[in-house]
């Protein structure tokens, strides 16, 4: 689920200039924790969350973020015998 900044805030008293720091130190990547849509960041609540709880512990984390990838319509394989549409 992507949220607003504003509401990243609230619910993780993360600062707006630390959300900032974040996204321009690469400690999270475009397209992964955050997204840019019509010129407003949207972040990865959940893979934010994950992040908080696993930022000391990297592959962890990573594997958070494969399952994401993993999990994405865009990685699903075709059914065939669904007309083509990604199996569930």
């Amino acid at each position: 689920m992507f949220i607003p900044g504003s509401e990243l805030t609230a619910r993780t008293s993360l600062s707006t200039s630390t959300l900032f720091r974040l996204r321009r130190t690469g400690n999270w990547e475009e397209g992964i924790h955050y997204s840019i849509v019509r010129g407003r960041v949207l972040y990865n609540f959940d893979l934010i969350q994950d992040w908080i709880a696993n930022q000391h512990q990297p592959k962890q984390h990573e594997q958070a973020i494969q399952n994401y990838l993993a999990n994405l319509p865009s990685s699903q394989v075709p059914n065939k015998k669904a007309g083509g549409r990604p199996a569930p």
